[in-house]
């Protein structure tokens, strides 16, 4: 990703999202509660998810959400770009969250930088093409890793590797079980995605290279 300025803080009315989806939206779900209870300062504009009858849609219509499917296979790169992204646009969205979306995603260029993904593992170890869901925890499991957690960064035209905007911790347990692994590291997720949400909208996001600086809020 190339060098960006800070974030510009998003002026009211609140950081328009759009969030994509493949499975259940338990991180739509997520997102809309504390946007409904205050916790995160926000709307969400438009779901988009990559296969029809998942569970996300649900939430996304109880939510009174617009919601579209939009399937990969079968496009050409241009209009898979087109379909995902021409209603994002007239959404007017601020900023993509990808929220178990699997899809590989085209990054036009009016939304290079403003596309974030929250991943089950402390990145660059356990990401990349095919590490999704309950295969991660497996993974770590299986190297005996002590600590694991969640990454949320920004995306880039490869599976799991932009710039990482924030991590958090959780500890792996003797006992644990894939199921109980996630369970722990879901925790972290639902505080970590909406913390980055929030930096972002604020401006306080500087994009060095690799790195992602997090400015001090009182900083002109």
């Amino acid at each position: 990703m190339p060098e960006s300025p800070r974030t510009p803080p998003i002026a009211d009315p609140p950081i328009r999202l759009a969030v994509l989806a493949s499975g259940g939206g338990t991180t739509l779900q997520n997102l809309i509660d504390r946007i409904g209870d205050g916790r995160l300062v926000a709307s969400i504009a438009r779901v988009v998810v990559s296969k029809p009858g998942v569970a996300a849609i649900e939430r996304a219509e109880r939510a009174g959400i617009p919601v579209g499917v939009v399937r990969k296979a079968g496009l050409a790169p241009e209009a898979y770009e087109a379909a995902v992204f021409d209603p994002i646009r007239q959404a007017g969205a601020d900023l993509v969250v990808l929220a178990g979306f699997l899809s590989l995603l085209p990054i036009p260029e009016d939304y290079l930088g403003k596309i974030i993904n929250v991943h089950p593992s402390l990145l660059p170890s356990f990401g990349g093409r095919g590490f999704h869901g309950e295969a991660v925890h497996r993974a770590a499991l299986e190297v005996g890793v002590k600590v694991s957690g969640c990454t949320v960064h920004f995306v880039d035209e490869r599976y799991d590797n932009g710039p990482i905007i924030l991590q958090r911790t959780v500890p792996v347990l003797d006992d644990d079980t894939e199921a109980t692994l996630a369970s722990r590291v879901q925790a972290a997720e639902r505080s970590a995605l909406p913390e980055a949400i929030a930096l972002y909208a604020d401006g306080r996001l500087l994009v060095e290279g690799r790195r992602v600086r997090v400015l001090d809020p009182y900083r002109e």
